[in-house]
């Protein structure tokens, strides 16, 4: 029912020129058109079918053989009893057919070890599956709240041109009364033109990060899309539930289990330097005719049974080697993996600390930026009363200004921090 409703979704989606979009039906458009998720299911997949008995050698092979021989020979054939024949363009046929099956019954254990070395590796790609997955979800998340925090600065903008507006009617105004000239209101219309040229320049940067965005949900990217939302960080992650949970991510099971595929790769070649034991049956049925000579036909058939014992002595050396180099390998999955938890776990470090530092500066950034809009207000109150400069004015903007985007950045990293944090610790959900 689920795959239904997000097919419905990128069908509606696809049908119109402009959708607004949430952050869950842009994950789940993610998740359908991922060719990177595609890929690690067709892995799955293929490993899934690999995981058999059969693929391990375990079950019994049947195979069946015909083979039909004619033959124009001359013969020239002396018999002990005084019978000579000899003759030119002799017709002869051998015929030969046979079913035969056989089961290993014994060779060290490696059909069993290699079954289980199957089993983990479609463990393991479901587990790069669940990876890919994570990755996914986390780039959306983070490109989506890109596009707000882009969002968010042009609203920040917008309030300074309306600000800038304001100022230059008031000068207008005051040149009228004789109370301002005209440096005023050049300067004041060079204020309000260099926001509006900053304002096109933020449009763009929106454009292009909802291109980015667009690019990972694997959509035409020149849809238009409207994105209205804010950001809102969790504020209940704790560094030590993060690093306890680092093991469990799906990429750091997934390294372990590299390390399961290659000590059972160990025991299948060590599993090759003991004797293999086989049981082999079949029906064979032979037939030979000869127009002329001694025997003219010949004919046998029935069952067949037998054991096959096979002791290897030596094969220089070969084995032995295979064995050394598949323990390195073992080796280097285990540093790989311990690499892995410790870049993990350096990364979660560093990103709590970000998110700590933009959480505990978040508040007074709030009231940095309420007071800054008050401030401008003021100001601009002021400048009409002409109790206050253009440059004032000015000043205020440039506070207001700085104060949006400050918060607007603490916001972002706050979020970014999060995501990356709960994907570290295989605990992210939208």
């Amino acid at each position: 029912m689920k795959k239904f409703l997000v097919v419905l979704l990128l069908i509606s989606f696809q049908a119109k020129a402009q959708q607004r979009l949430t952050l869950e039906e842009a994950i789940n458009i993610a998740l359908k058109n991922s060719f990177d998720i595609q890929l690690a299911k067709n892995n799955v997949e293929a490993n899934t079918i690999l995981n058999n008995y059969g693929v391990a050698g375990g079950y019994p092979t049947v195979s069946a053989t015909a083979n039909d021989n004619e033959q124009i020979t001359s013969l020239n054939q002396k018999l002990s009893n005084g019978t000579n024949t000899n003759k030119s363009g002799v017709a002869a046929n051998n015929l030969t057919a046979g079913v035969t099956g056989s089961i290993l019954l014994y060779n060290g254990m490696r059909v069993v070890t290699t079954k289980k070395r199957l089993e983990q590796l479609q463990q393991q790609s479901e587990q790069l599956l669940n990876v890919q997955i994570q990755n996914t979800i986390a780039l959306v998340m983070t490109q989506y709240y890109d596009v707000v925090r882009q969002q968010s600065y042009l609203k920040t903008l917008n309030a300074s041109i309306d600000a800038a507006s304001q100022r230059l009617e008031i000068v207008k105004a005051q040149q009228s009364a004789g109370y301002a000239n005209n440096a005023d209101l050049f300067q004041s219309q060079l204020d309000l033109n260099t926001l509006q040229l900053s304002k096109q320049a933020q449009l763009v940067i929106i454009d292009q990060a909802k291109t980015d965005f667009l690019t990972s949900l694997n959509l035409k990217t020149d849809s238009t899309i409207t994105i209205n939302d804010t950001i809102i960080t969790g504020k209940n992650i704790l560094l030590d539930s993060v690093l306890n949970n680092l093991p469990a991510s799906p990429e750091v099971i997934a390294a372990e289990q590299q390390i399961n595929i290659n000590q059972l790769v160990e025991k299948e070649i060590t599993a090759q330097r003991y004797p293999s034991l086989r049981l082999n049956t079949g029906f064979n049925y032979n037939r030979s005719q000869s127009a002329a000579g001694f025997t003219l036909l010949n004919q046998t058939y029935g069952p067949t049974f037998g054991l096959n014992l096979s002791i290897p002595i030596y094969n220089g050396s070969a084995y032995k080697r295979q064995q050394r180099v598949a323990e390195i390998d073992t080796k280097n999955a285990k540093i790989q993996k311990e690499s892995l938890l410790k870049d993990n776990e350096s990364n979660a470090v560093k990103k709590y600390q970000s998110y700590a530092s933009a959480l505990e500066q978040l508040e007074t950034q709030k009231e940095n930026y309420s007071l800054a809009q008050q401030l401008l207000d003021l100001v601009l109150k002021k400048f009409e009363l002409r109790n206050a400069t253009i440059v004032d004015v000015k000043n205020a903007q440039q506070t207001f200004e700085n104060a949006g985007y400050l918060l607007v950045n603490l916001n972002f990293v706050a979020k970014s921090a999060e995501i990356e944090l709960k994907r570290l610790s295989n605990r992210l959900d939208f």
